[in-house]
């Protein structure tokens, strides 16, 4: 059950580590939503063409959506997706001049939802 999508900038391959932040968020979201352990799946997506504000900066942007099973409380995913923004720059290192914009997203799946 939970389906995590990590959208990022490409400018950041080399500096994040996407399976060690995809092993420490599937225990949090563990033990803030609930959810079981083998059922968390992370794919990350690179995002060759990103602009951020007006495209002068050098800025890069992480995206988490999760979606989970219909029945979290709001508060629980808002504190899920506080605790994913600030696990996020814990797995990139820091860059000269770059700044990182992070932001996440708790979704209900829709009714249709099947797995195997």
């Amino acid at each position: 059950m939970p389906q995590i999508t990590v959208d990022y900038s490409a400018s950041l391959d080399e500096d994040f580590d996407r399976r060690g932040f995809a092993l420490a968020l599937h225990p949090l979201v563990v033990e803030t939503v609930g959810a079981r352990l083998p059922a968390c799946k992370t794919r990350t997506r690179r995002t060759d063409d990103t602009v951020i504000g007006d495209g002068a900066a050098d800025d890069a942007l992480v995206h988490v959506g999760i979606d989970l099973l219909a029945g979290r409380s709001d508060e629980a995913k808002a504190r899920l997706t506080e605790a994913v923004v600030a696990l996020v720059p814990r797995h990139i290192k820091p860059a000269e001049g770059r700044v990182l914009h992070v932001s996440a997203e708790v979704r209900d799946l829709d009714a249709s939802y099947r797995s195997s």
